[in-house]
């Protein structure tokens, strides 16, 4: 049995992060190219990196776009912030599980296709 569950659940909340942010999971794009897009986007302006997630024409660019519409969303909602006064504070890639799939190859013999998935985070912060 746990002891001082109680308290420590508290000191959890009370520890928690304070910043708005946004987690998207599993996404069918690995991290390496994911994150040439996100490096475009680091401590930038909420509405800057916006505009340049619309406008960048690489396939990472939309699930990363619609991470930090959902952070802002987070912000605006469930920590009454102003969004006009948000910036990213942190993005990263993080590379998820590995999907395998096999491909027959000649003389009967099969080469490992490996699909990878990566998590993505973006969390932000107030200007001071």
């Amino acid at each position: 049995m746990a002891t001082r569950s109680k308290e420590k659940a508290i000191a959890r909340r009370e520890n928690a992060e304070k910043r708005p942010h946004a987690t998207a999971k599993y996404i069918r794009i690995s991290a390496r190219k994911v994150k040439v897009v996100i490096d475009l986007i680091r401590g930038k302006d909420v509405k800057e990196a916006e505009a340049i997630l619309m406008y960048t024409p690489k396939a990472a660019s939309e699930p990363t776009l619609k991470v930090l519409r959902s952070a802002m969303a987070n912000a605006e909602n469930n920590l009454d912030m102003d969004v006009e006064n948000l910036y990213v504070a942190e993005v990263f890639a993080n590379q998820g599980p590995t999907l395998r799939r096999y491909r027959p190859r000649s003389r009967g013999s099969a080469s490992r296709i490996r699909k990878r998935t990566s998590h993505i985070t973006i969390i932000l912060d107030e200007k001071k």
